[in-house]
Formats: structure tokens, sequence, C-alpha cells
């Protein structure tokens, strides 16, 4: 392989967050960053510009720009005028400059369960009312959009719908159909879209990820569109990340919105996007066949050798859901940290009803993988 993605790195020597939550003896397979170096490129071209020595402002070079566009055509068949892209220093704070941009107090902003943590924190930092509504699960485990249940969700004051594809954390890359029942709807009750669309890189075979403003012109007039170079290319430290905007009226409220609040992207973090975006194409095809090995590995142990717990196959992300109620663990993520020394994400982190639930993180050496699992396959020897 030419990129050498079985490396052990220690990453407790380094200030990571996912190594250092823990003490030494806990496997963490949390949060959602990669055990793999950054692409050689990556590192040439920050190393080059560490090299000129001067770090006073920056501006955003239009280059820049140009890669993030070159980028969303070719991967994804969406082309976007220069103008539509703003820099910004993190999606999370995108989708809450969004909500400020776009609603008024008392208004409700809408979301889909289980999500990404962070999503619950919009409504209290915009005084937002809250409204989840449930994805459908089928009996194997896999989730699905439910157009009847998603109507059904919405009331009159709905100003916001956070969409999240591909979905975090089930895996799910949403299908043409079920984005379009999604934005369609919102045509219909006048609510802005607001897409985070960082795991959109990571795609397995027989799935294809589609930016839901990519449908029609109508449905990209109420989008906001989130995406980085963060989760692909495992920069994620260095806080860089574009909102693609194509309405300007919609563009103007979300700048103003964000005037003052946050700034635009780091100097390094703009050097590693455009590097990442302008040659990254080989590395991410070697890094999909590894996560895909990985992903097929870890379905398949799941279901051989852990009792009382169901996966379904991910089509994106490097992230499993795995279903824990048969297994009839009290608070499964405090179990496996205790009994099997391995630290997982909280179902109850994405909502209420998954405590069952605990979210695991493939996006490592095979091997690191396999002494978790390890660990967690005789840990349930002792119930």
């Amino acid at each position: 392989m030419k990129y050498d993605f079985d490396q052990l790195i220690n990453r407790r020597e380094s200030d990571s967050v996912k190594w250092n939550f823990y003490k030494e003896e806990i496997l963490p397979l949390w949060v959602a960053d990669m055990d793999f170096l950054s692409p050689p490129f990556v590192i040439s071209d920050l190393r080059d510009r560490i090299e000129h020595g001067v770090f006073g402002y920056s501006k955003p070079q239009f280059s820049t720009k140009e890669a993030v566009q070159f980028w969303l055509d070719k991967r994804h068949n969406w082309k976007v005028h220069i103008d539509d892209i703003l820099f910004l220093p993190g999606v999370v704070p995108g989708f809450n400059v969004a909500s400020k941009a776009v609603t008024n107090p008392g208004d409700s902003v809408l979301f889909q369960t289980p999500a990404y943590h962070p999503f619950f924190n919009v409504s209290s930092n915009s005084k937002l009312r809250q409204i989840e509504s449930p994805l459908s699960c089928n009996e194997d485990g896999s989730y699905y959009f439910s157009l009847k249940h998603f109507e059904n969700s919405i009331s009159e004051d709905t100003r916001l719908f956070l969409l999240c594809n591909p979905h975090n954390p089930t895996g799910r890359v949403f299908t043409q159909t079920e984005l379009n029942e999604m934005a369609e709807t919102c045509l219909n009750h006048n609510i802005i879209i607001c897409s985070d669309e960082i795991h959109s890189d990571i795609i397995f075979p027989e799935n294809k990820h589609i930016p839901i403003a990519s449908l029609s012109n109508e449905i990209a007039d109420i989008s906001i569109t989130l995406l980085s170079a963060s989760k692909t290319f495992n920069l994620a430290g260095l806080k860089s990340s574009v909102a693609v905007i194509t309405n300007p009226d919609l563009r103007i409220a979300f700048q103003a919105a964000a005037n003052g609040i946050i700034g635009s992207v780091n100097l390094l973090g703009e050097t590693a996007m455009r590097s990442a975006y302008i040659n990254g194409e080989d590395w991410l095809r070697s890094l999909l066949s590894y996560l895909e090995n990985n992903r097929d590995e870890l379905v398949e142990y799941v279901y051989q050798n852990l009792p009382g717990i169901k996966v379904h196959s991910p089509e994106g992300t490097y992230l499993a859901w795995l279903d824990c109620t048969e297994a009839r663990l009290e608070e499964p993520a405090d179990y496996f940290l205790r009994e099997a020394q391995v630290g997982l994400n909280s179902g109850s982190w994405f909502g209420a009803l998954y405590k069952d639930f605990v979210r695991i993180n493939f996006g490592c050496p095979r091997e690191r993988m396999l002494i978790g699992l390890d660990r967690m396959k005789e840990s349930l020897k002792k119930t």
C-alpha cells in the first residue's frame, strides 16, 4: 500500500483530546478523529508555510476557494460559484451562526435523532424551541427517513432544519428520494436547511453522497451547506471549514450573523485545506479502501463475537452505531469503559432515546480496532 494506515502512532505524547481524555489503560475508540497520519503532501505544504516564519494576520486566498470549487465539482458533481464559498473556523460554529441568521427567539429548530450532540445546543444558544424528529429504524438496525413522521414534526414556527448527511452516528447516506422529500417539505413550509456534510467524502461503494443544495436551484436558495476537509484528511485540530450559500440574501444574512462572533479560517488551516483538496484524490482512494475493510471486519466481528449487540453496516463515515439493547447492559458505554477498558461514545449523547447504544470509531489501524473488539468480547463473558 502506498500509504501505511497500519502504522501505530503514539498520540498520548501529543495534545490529543481523543487519547488523553481517559487514563492510559483505556483504548479510546470514541471521538471522530482518525489515528492515521495526515497526508504527506499536506504535511509538506504546512512545513513550507511554517518555514516562511511570519504568521501575521492573513487574508484567505482565492486559490483556496478554487480548490474547494474544484473538489466539489470532481467529487460530488456540484458546481458552485466562487462567491458562494465562505470560510469558517468550524462546522459547529457554522450551524450556530445559521440559527442566528434565519431565526428569531421563540422560533423552533428541527433535527433528526439520533443526532450529533452539538445539535442539541443550538436551541439554547439562539433561544429557540427544539423539535426532535427520530429517524425510523428497520428490524436489521438500518435507519431511514419517514416523510409522514417528518411532516408531522413541523410546527408553524419552524424556521430551521438541521440536516446531517452522511448521518452521524448511524452512518446513513441519504438517497436522492429521501433528500428530495426533506427539501420539498422545507420548501413548502418556508424552512431554511442547514446541512452538515462534514463526512461527505467518506462514502463506501454502492452509495453516493448528494449535496442537498445540488438537487435544484429552488432548494439551493434555502440551503446553507457546511463542509470541511477535517474528517476526510484528519485535520480537525486545524479548524478550517467552509459554508456554501448560493442565495445572495441568505449569504449576506449569514455573514452579518457571523460578524464579530466568529472569524475566518486560520492561516495553517487554510494551507492544509487547499493542499488536501488539490492533491488528495489518490490518498482518499487508499483511505476509503482501508476503512471499508475495517468496517466489514467490525460488522462481522460484532455478529460473531458480541452476543446481544447489533450493528448495521455504515454506508458512510468511519463510525458504527452499536445497538446493545439485547445485551441488557446498564449504560453500555460505562460498562465497556469499566469492564473492557475501551472508550466509546454513549448513545445518550445522541439523544435520550438511545441510552442502550454506543458509537465506535473504526478510523484507526486495524490491529488497534481488533484489540478493542477483543476486549469488549471478553467483557461480555462477565455478564
